[in-house]
Parts: structure tokens; sequence; C-alpha cells
């Protein structure tokens, strides 16, 4: 974090600032005059919470993007259908046994024996081939979505969530004070903060994986120099296939979770399995925001993305949310091109 206040002063005083101001939002209570101008306290509270956990969906996507795309420097753009694939096969698996945690184990192994096939068939045959790459990966990308349009139908689905996880939880933010004086306290879904737990879990164990782990040295000195690593007996083009099917299998699990909260209008409700570009969208721009190859960056610009599209559902209305991320991602990279914690310097494999 240090380094990133020295590289970019302005940006960090504006987090600083925009840290500040959401926190006395949050906490503080709001005079009449407050509410009158943007609206109540709880529905506000609502949009955070929203756009937090919106950001934890976010950099599961992402997070498959940053090991296949920023460590491996893979062009894989059908990464939005791996998404999708992964909630469809969710979605069986649930109807079918009645299990969460399997759809969830079933999903992974699926979507990550698809990564394993397009490693060994796609990528390892294209490798430093960047056009070929989005060329195939868009190819492959459509006839994915047509392939589950066909079996499964333009219906809408949803991952049916388990009993104990059904209903609101309390919170100790405070939303209004009665007349009486009994304070109103905040009421959230428990799955939502499940979610974003989660997020959080895989986040920090693919921190550690990568950097505190023999197989993350690995991988980080493939990406900077496979021929010498190679030279060194490891078998590079295992250890990448192995990568590749982890991010894919990240995927997978990131579409049962959409499944289950999803996202639909700027708000958690439903996943919405027809849009594989908008994905891919989505889980390039945290990656993209945080730095490539930068797993915490991936975290931040998830959570940043899931903020400031909510901001905008909240302040402009949702027909405006996806203007405003473009305009995000488009006023980030023109400042710092390389992201906001990725180097100066661009790694080429």
């Amino acid at each position: 974090m240090a380094r990133f206040i020295e590289r970019h002063p302005a940006w960090a005083l504006i987090v600083i600032i925009a840290v500040a101001v959401l926190a006395w939002l949050v906490f503080a209570i709001w005079p009449p005059g407050l509410e009158a101008a943007i609206g109540r306290k709880r529905v506000f509270l609502n949009a955070v919470l929203n756009g937090i956990t919106l950001g934890g969906l976010y950099f599961l996507v992402a997070s498959g993007f940053t090991l296949i795309f920023g460590l491996m420097r893979n062009v894989n753009l059908a990464h939005g259908s791996l998404y999708l694939f992964g909630g469809y096969i969710g979605y069986a698996i649930s109807s079918w046994t009645g299990s969460w945690i399997l759809a969830f184990i079933i999903a992974f192994i699926a979507v990550a024996l698809v990564g394993v096939i397009l490693q060994l068939a796609v990528f390892r045959r294209m490798e430093g081939q960047d056009l070929r790459q989005t060329m195939v990966t868009i190819g492959l990308s459509i006839v994915f979505a047509d392939l589950m349009l066909w079996v499964f139908g333009g219906d809408f689905y949803q991952v049916q969530t388990p009993s104990w996880l059904i209903g609101p939880v309390q919170l100790p933010l405070l939303t209004a004070i009665k007349s009486s004086g009994e304070p109103v306290y905040l009421q959230y879904p428990l799955v939502r903060l499940v979610i974003f737990a989660a997020s959080v879990v895989i986040g920090i164990a693919m921190w550690l994986a990568l950097n505190r782990t023999r197989i993350g040295m690995i991988v980080r000195a493939g990406v900077d120099d496979r021929d010498i690593l190679a030279a060194t007996g490891v078998r590079i083009q295992l250890v990448f296939v192995l990568v590749f099917a982890l991010g894919a299998g990240l995927a997978g699990i990131a579409g049962v979770v959409g499944g289950i909260a999803g996202f639909s209008g700027g708000q958690l409700l439903l996943a919405f399995f027809a849009n594989g570009a908008l994905l891919n969208f989505y889980g390039f721009v945290p990656v993209a925001l945080g730095g490539l190859g930068n797993n915490r960056g991936a975290i931040i610009g998830g959570l940043a993305l899931g903020l400031f599209q909510q901001a905008a559902n909240f302040l402009v209305g949702g027909i405006f949310s996806s203007v405003a991320v473009f305009t995000l991602f488009i006023v980030v990279l023109l400042a710092a091109p390389q992201g906001l914690f990725g180097s100066s310097t661009a790694r080429r494999v």
C-alpha cells in the first residue's frame, strides 16, 4: 500500500477521501436534510453491501483471469463462457441431487477439465500469438453459448439456496431511530454475506499459494523465463496446465455463486446466463484496474467495480450503471495504464 501511495499520490488521496466519506455515511446518524437529498439510509446501506458482495462475485470471475491472463499471458475470451458453463452445471447438479456443496465440487471439476482441454488443444499451440488466441477464443465462446442454449434453452435458472442460508441477519448498522427512541438496525440476506466471506477466503488462499508456496514460485518463475525454469527439470507445461485448470475451475465456482446470488440490473437477485461477452468484460475490469497478475489488485478492483456500479444505480439509476463502469475503466487506464497495483513494466513470456 505504501508503494501505491508513493507511485499514485493523487489516486491515493481520492481513495482516502472516498473511504472516509463512505465510513461516515455508513456509521453516522443521518440528518433529515441528507435523507431528503439522497434518500433513506437503509436503501443506501443495502446499496453499499450489494456493491461489496457484487465485488466479491466479480473477484471470483477475475481470479481466473488473474491466473490465465495476468500470469500466463493467455488471452482467453471464452472465460465468460466457462462461468456460464459452471452456473449451468451447478444448477443441474443441485436440481438432481439437492446438494449445494456437490454442485460446487462438480462445477469446479467439470470446468477445470474444460480448461485442461483448452490449454492443451488451443493455448499450448498458440503461445505468444495474442491475436490468434483472441480470435479462436471468441469463436469458442460463441460455440459454448450456443451449445448451452441448445441444451438448457433460453429459460431463467437459479441454483437453490440451502435452507440454512435463507433469511436475513441483523447487522450492527443503524438505519434510523424511532420516535420512541428505539434504534432500527439493518437486516441483510445471510447468503450474500457468506458469498463475500467465501470470496475473501479464496483471495487469501490464492495469495498464499502464489507468494508463499513452492508451486507459486514455480508459476511466477515460469512466466518470467520458462526456458531457464525448464532447464532445471521442472515440467513447465504440466504446471501451466494445472494453473489453467485452477483458473477455469474458479470461473466455474463463480458461475455457481452467480446462479445463487446473481446480478441483474445491478442487483444481486438472479443469474443471467445469456451474455458471456459482458461477463468477460466484468471479469477483466478488476484485473486491469488492479494490475495484471496482481491478486491483491484484483480483489480491490473487484470491490471498487461493485461499489462504483451500485453507486451509479443508487444515484442515477440502473440504466447508467454500465456507462459508469466503462467510464471508470477508461479513466483509470488512461491515468495508470499498468493498473493501480501493476508493475510499470509489463512482463512478457
